[in-house]
């Protein structure tokens, strides 16, 4: 599990950039922080392995989190993201479940957590983090759907460039720590065929790869390559900004 890297003491949780807390009023957001711990999230380290017990629920502020399907085999392959707009570690069940997918870290940031136990009676004592997280629920489910649909249905050249948009959404440098083994990983396919995409968009001048590193040189040129599932992800968690239509009760 990552280590419990704590964040400088001066940043206080008041100050969160993660849409999800962001929703909740000030009055109801004062009694949530004291329950919020500031984390380090590093680049490459695992929140959870398949079958690991979750036991705290992740609000990341800045970096991008994703959420890994691993077969009995070793393959495996993207099955969600998550960056500021939400958390991950949330269970289904009300209780400390196990993780279906792995949770891994593929861009460093910062974030907040709590324990799940926590977590549960703070959403029971919220009206407006219940009604956050229904929603947020909902919209991480359209978002892993669209993904499905992608890696079922388009050419790698497709996924790898909406792979690449979905990433530099989540920073803010166009040089992305993206490695074609781990492009490979993540699209279900072999290396070889993430080189052949890579050296292509280079030839179109859409992008640079160099020493484990894309560099993205014409962001329209890539969405123009990729197809519309990216649209509609990001479309997905643009939506979570929006007012919710409805909220839990008590």
């Amino acid at each position: 599990m990552i280590a419990d890297a704590i964040v400088d003491d001066q940043a206080a949780c008041s100050s969160s950039s993660n849409h999800l807390l962001d929703r909740i009023p000030a009055d109801e957001r004062v009694k949530i922080d004291e329950h919020l711990e500031p984390v380090t999230l590093n680049q490459g380290e695992v929140l959870y392995e398949p079958g690991q017990l979750m036991t705290h629920v992740y609000f990341p502020t800045s970096g991008m989190i994703l959420l890994v399907a691993v077969m009995e085999a070793g393959r495996s392959t993207e099955s969600a993201t998550v960056g500021r707009e939400g958390a991950t570690g949330m269970s289904a069940s009300g209780y400390v479940d196990p993780a279906f997918t792995r949770h891994v870290v593929q861009i460093a940031g910062a974030g907040y957590r709590t324990t799940a136990e926590r977590f549960e009676d703070m959403v029971d004592t919220s009206v407006k983090l219940c009604s956050a997280v229904v929603r947020w629920r909902e919209v991480l489910l359209r978002m892993t759907l669209q993904s499905v649909a992608c890696n079922s249905l388009h050419d790698v050249r497709h996924r790898c460039a909406r792979w690449i948009l979905t990433t530099h959404d989540r920073t803010e440098a166009n040089r992305l720590p993206l490695t074609q083994e781990f492009l490979a990983e993540m699209l279900g396919v072999k290396r070889n065929a993430i080189n052949i995409v890579a050296r292509d968009l280079q030839r179109l001048g859409i992008i640079e790869y160099k020493r484990g590193r894309v560099t993205v040189v014409d962001r329209d040129g890539l969405a123009a390559v990729s197809c519309e599932c990216y649209g509609k992800i990001r479309g997905g968690a643009k939506l979570f900004a929006d007012p919710p239509s409805s909220e839990c009760d008590d």
